[in-house]
């Protein structure tokens, strides 16, 4: 069957009692057992069954079992945010004395775990260019517990190549783990480049409407103690499982995903080349505009899609607050990948704590405005974003 096919009808683990088609919401705590002795080869992972809802629940098991049976991957774990994903899968790697090899161009609060929190557990970040393959290979050593990055960075929009990043780190013996929130699961298979651990924000297409918090461990099962450490430690220990009613939400979200990604995806090339020509624009970063660095190595990497994020660079920081204060449909808020389309200013909002020579490190400009491309009408969007800029569309 077709992906989309496999999001709507991958079959539960045991059928519904009443032989519902929509997924139930088993919003409770416990589950009561035959006997003694069932209860017992539950609890020690000889029967395969939830025991807690902290640990296991049907719901969040259904959302589970339809990624794993969208990526093919060897295990799924359900978080209750995309942090909670990320956290614990570098705690599935990390030990003290250890290190991360990653990049600074990542998400804010990634860049803060790796080189704050975690740092303080003495596991400590190598920041490297992960565009220069040789800078890595000489960052990975007996150490590292493993490479990190997100397949397009996030305001920066740099996609690095997975496939030469993961012969690097196989050949040293440690796990490529990748953010791949940016390019839904559904468009490319990246375990075949080599991914052996994917986390995603299922807070963005996943929830569609920005309806629920979430987040989705996928693990291709290469480096086993990864899902062992996650399923008998950090779940259990932690408690950052996804709530049952989180998981409904976006299993309805994963049945319409590939539509409304789609749309979202035309939409985005759409603004990008349009706005590409408008000339009080100094800048549009999309990497689906086929004069983009990137274009060729995405294309390959991801497919004829680019994702629904791109950004916009004016002149400066009073004129991007000017043109967002004039947005009329465009609602300014955080979040990527909603069914509304969503404007930022990274700069003082997601890195607004960071110091400016720490920003011009990470390439986050202050002139810069993230756009999240929704599923309005693309010309509605258009115009919206001119009149917000006081152009006249015609000149653009």
């Amino acid at each position: 069957m077709k992906k989309q096919t496999i999001a709507i009808h991958t079959p539960y683990v045991r059928p519904d009692a009443y032989g519902s088609l929509a997924v139930p919401v088993y919003s409770n705590v416990s589950f009561e057992f035959e006997d003694a002795q069932q209860m017992a080869d539950v609890f020690c992972n000889r029967v395969k069954a939830p025991d807690y809802a902290r640990i296991a629940n049907p719901t969040v098991t259904n959302l589970e079992q339809r990624v794993k049976a969208l990526t093919g991957a060897a295990h799924v774990t359900a978080f209750n945010s995309g942090m909670a994903a990320i956290s614990n899968a570098l705690l599935a790697v990390v030990s003290q004395g250890r290190n991360i090899v990653t990049s600074r161009h990542l998400f804010g609060n990634t860049l803060a775990l790796i080189s704050g929190t975690l740092l303080r557990l003495g596991v400590k970040p190598r920041l490297r260019d992960l565009t220069d393959l040789e800078a890595v290979e000489k960052a990975v050593d007996s150490d590292t517990s493993c490479i990190f990055l997100e397949i397009v960075t996030n305001p920066q929009l740099e996609v690095a190549d997975l496939q030469a990043l993961a012969e690097i780190a196989h050949r040293k013996g440690v796990p490529l783990i990748a953010d791949t929130t940016v390019i839904p699961f559904t468009e490319t298979s990246l375990n075949a480049l080599g991914v052996d651990v994917e986390v995603v924000s299922s807070t963005k297409y996943l929830s569609g409407g920005g309806t629920s918090l979430g987040g989705l461990v996928i693990d291709y099962g290469s480096f086993p103690q990864i899902n062992q450490r996650i399923k008998y430690d950090l779940l259990i220990n932690l408690g950052a499982y996804m709530s049952p009613q989180v998981a409904y939400q976006q299993t309805l979200g994963l049945e319409t995903l590939y539509v409304r990604y789609q749309r979202q995806a035309a939409s985005a090339l759409y603004l990008a080349e349009s706005l590409s020509e408008c000339e009080s624009i100094q800048g549009v970063n999309y990497i689906g505009l086929k004069d983009n660095p990137y274009y060729e190595l995405a294309q390959r990497q991801f497919g004829p899609t680019a994702g629904a994020m791109l950004t916009i660079d004016l002149q400066s920081r009073e004129q991007c607050f000017s043109m967002l204060n004039r947005l009329r449909l465009i609602h300014r808020a955080t979040n990527l990948f909603d069914s509304r389309t969503l404007a930022i200013h990274p700069a003082s909002t997601i890195f607004g704590l960071f110091p400016e020579r720490q920003l011009e490190q990470m390439d986050v400009r202050q002139t810069t405005i993230r756009l999240s491309v929704g599923l309005e009408d693309p010309d509605d969007l258009l115009a919206d974003i001119l009149q917000a800029l006081q152009v006249d569309g015609r000149k653009c």
